[in-house]
């Protein structure tokens, strides 16, 4: 872990450049709840669908840090729960200066502090209210007529046992809501009133957990040197979420990363704009969210709604807004501290030196599986390195030393000319266990390096005891040395700090371009919708083309005669399909006619696709006899609506294999080119819109703005919309553009 201290950082210089580009830092809120940026009650700014572009921010100074506190069931009798949660709470008091303000109906004093019997008689107005009481319902009536700013309830038997504590928490939250002051509950715990070591400084992490024993692994870094500044349990989320703190914690110029345990998310969109907050300052978050199952779409009708289930959306969400998600607690006290206290990356290279040749392969070949880039060394540093390295031994990338030496400068020297080169931003240095004096020298060595870079240098100490003083004293007492417990864990921080930097860099909201008012387009697609049914092909390309999506020449006929006439004004040749608002799948009916050249053809088709949908017993609106597109990649694009973020926008591969192969990216609006982008890339059939196999490239622009165009239905008809799905939309070559060959539309 890296230790106390780490001089200036780079999240603290780029929040400085925010500042100093105009951008108003929000102002605390006295009271209450806040509607608006700025933390005041007021009209916030919202998008064409009516939703928040940007975050409450309530202002939780005075939860952590207040003047007077209420302990409301208190306790001094031995041997009884509320006795000893009263006594940690005096003692919490005492270390940040609160008065404590005991309240109990039949005792006189608590500790030897007066105690008073109702709410009603506080003399004065109290900042924390903490309920030690089973049913914390009433008692949030009386804090309310009292003005209290926050309440505390550890009472548990609510949402977690099932409707009844459902029903009985909503109770609970609508009091809240009513009663201007904010509550952290209930079923949470004492985690917010710990003991945090004083004596460590640089930038903290402050730590979210909806379950509190899952926070102790990274409270316990502070053993290790690495310094918390918050804790927020917050349990049951009645009111105060994880979002609330996510946001505060990113204005706090002490915090250098967020660390979350999440086992759900109350409300997506508040997270998101809570996440777009701390990406705004280049505050990394790092989480670990559970129930990664999928769930949730499986009785989708169409296509895109069976591609992705709900944790595919929150992943896919989190890495939008920069959050980085991880699956083990080990990983969220290593990411999180190195993300808090390591310098901005000088280059993205990667160097492992070892003491001995197998260990540096191992390395290297586990850090390019995790996508981190190993430049091979030039000969000329090659050669340098061979001036204190055995010329038998390989020095191109990993550095194999042979044995770090203990009796001269040349291993320093070594250490020094890896970090040297302008190639190499990270090194990397496994010590696979304690063999005094050599790891002693070699450790020493790295710590001194790594104390006049500016480069990250990580150890991975690879010994299972952890007690050898080198661990213990020599890498933890650095300030500017990464230590490790396990390779993994080190390569996992490295790939997530180097992704960390180059998603700030280039960071943009997508709040600050989402559409705040409708376009013409939405005026003419909402006539088109037909709430609680499913639109016919015709109805669903109608809806298509009045957001300017392209769909071939075609025309509804009702005869086979119109269909001849059709199919001559359209041109040969022609795709007839059959068209009905209850038609789900056309193909698997035979509903679907392809490449008819002829008029006899056309006739004969029409004949058979209106018996096939009469034997069926389907209703048509009639049948489509359509322009024939050939020659391009079968793309699918459709929108699904997630419980947790509302509409979704998803893009893979097409055709008839788009639920065998299941090759999909998906994204939450609003989002903007660079995202649209950033989809198509994640695609593992990528490579087929490039051209294979002497096929021509495929018009990459036209998909990426056919993607923003459904982008901008799911963000105008996101309330009107269960699921749309263009399948397949054919990307033509280069420059010809992209042609929504079938689309479904089903209204809510």
């Amino acid at each position: 872990m890296l230790g106390s201290t780490h001089g200036t950082l780079t999240t603290d210089s780029r929040r400085a450049r925010v500042i100093a580009c105009g951008e108003q830092r929000p102002g605390p809120a006295v009271h209450g709840r806040a509607d608006s940026l700025d933390g005041t009650a007021g009209g916030a700014d919202v998008d064409v669908s009516g939703r928040p572009l940007s975050a409450a921010v309530p202002d939780l100074a005075r939860f952590f840090r207040p003047e007077s506190v209420a302990v409301v069931g208190a306790s001094d009798t031995e041997g009884r729960p509320n006795t000893g949660i009263t006594r940690q709470l005096l003692d919490w008091a005492g270390r940040v200066g609160a008065r404590v303000h005991p309240v109990h109906p039949t005792r006189p004093s608590v500790f030897g502090v007066p105690c008073h019997a109702r709410v009603a008689d506080l003399p004065e107005q109290v900042d924390l209210a903490v309920l030690l009481v089973a049913d914390p319902l009433p008692v949030i009536e009386e804090l309310a007529e009292a003005k209290a700013r926050f309440a505390v309830a550890f009472a548990s038997g609510f949402a977690e046992t099932g409707a009844a504590g459902a029903e009985a928490q909503e109770r609970l939250a609508e009091a809240v809501r009513h009663s201007g002051l904010r509550l952290l509950g209930p079923n949470t715990n004492l985690n917010a009133f710990e003991r945090f070591r004083e004596d460590l400084d640089g930038p903290a992490i402050a730590l979210i957990t909806q379950s509190g024993h899952q926070g102790r692994p990274v409270f316990a870094l502070q053993e290790l040197g690495i310094r918390l500044s918050h804790w927020a349990p917050t349990g049951n989320e009645a009111d105060l979420e994880s979002a609330d703190f996510v946001s505060w914690f990113a204005e706090r110029p002490e915090v250098g990363a967020i660390a979350c345990y999440l086992e759900g998310l109350k409300d997506g969109r508040a997270f998101l704009l809570a996440a777009d907050r701390a990406a705004r300052r280049g505050v990394p978050v790092v989480a670990v969210k559970v129930g990664r199952t999928e769930a949730g779409a499986r009785g989708a009708a169409s296509h895109t709604g069976k591609l992705t289930g709900a944790d595919d959306v929150v992943d896919a969400a989190m890495r939008q807004y920069g959050v980085i998600r991880v699956d083990g607690l080990d990983e969220l006290q290593d990411t999180a501290a190195l993300l808090a206290r390591a310098r901005a990356p000088l280059a993205d290279g990667v160097a492992v030196c070892s003491i001995s040749g197998g260990t540096g392969a191992h390395v290297a070949d586990l850090a390019a599986g995790h996508g981190l880039r190993l430049p091979r060394l030039t000969a000329e540093k090659q050669a340098e390195l061979h001036q204190w390295i055995p010329e038998y031994l390989d020095v191109a990338n990993p550095v194999d030393t042979g044995g770090h030496p203990v009796g001269d400068a040349r291993g320093r020297r070594i250490i020094d000319a890896i970090l040297a080169d302008p190639q190499v931003g990270v090194l990397v240095c496994p010590v696979t266990g304690p063999f005094p004096p050599l790891s002693d020298r070699l450790v020493r060595d790295l710590v001194q390096a790594a104390e006049e870079t500016d480069k990250l240098v990580c150890v991975v100490w690879g010994s299972p005891v952890g007690t050898e003083p080198a661990y213990r004293e020599v890498l933890l007492g650095s300030s500017r040395v990464a230590t490790f417990r396990t390779v993994g864990n080190c390569l996992r921080a490295v790939r997530a700090w180097l992704d960390h930097h180059r998603f700030a860099d280039g960071y943009r909201s997508p709040f600050d371009e989402a559409p705040r008012t409708p376009s013409p387009s939405f005026r003419k697609a909402e006539a088109l919708m037909r709430p609680g049914q499913q639109l016919s092909e015709h109805g669903a390309k109608q809806l298509l083309r009045a957001y300017g999506i392209r769909v071939p020449r075609e025309q509804l006929v009702t005869s086979a005669a119109a269909a001849v006439r059709a199919a001559g004004q359209v041109g040969y040749p022609v795709v007839m399909k059959a068209s009905g608002a209850r038609i789900a799948h056309k193909t698997e009916l035979g509903l679907v006619k392809i490449g008819l050249t002829s008029a006899s053809q056309v006739r004969d088709a029409y004949r058979e696709l209106t018996d096939i949908a009469r034997y069926e017993g389907v209703p048509l609106d009639g049948v489509l006899v359509c322009q024939m597109v050939e020659q391009g990649v079968e793309m699918v694009l459709g929108v699904t609506h997630d419980a947790l973020f509302g509409p979704t926008v998803t893009v893979g591969l097409g055709g008839v294999l788009v639920e065998v192969l299941r090759d999909a990216a998906v994204r939450v609006p609003p989002f903007g080119e660079e995202q649209a982008r950033d989809m198509l890339a994640e695609l593992r059939g990528r490579a087929l819109l490039d051209g294979v196999r002497g096929r021509p490239p495929a018009d990459l622009d036209a998909l990426v703005e056919v993607v923003l165009r459904v982008q901008r239905m799911a963000l105008e008809l996101g309330r009107q919309i269960a699921e749309l799905d263009i399948n397949p939309l054919l990307v033509l070559p280069r420059g010809q553009g992209a042609v929504a060959l079938d689309a479904l539309v089903v209204c809510r």
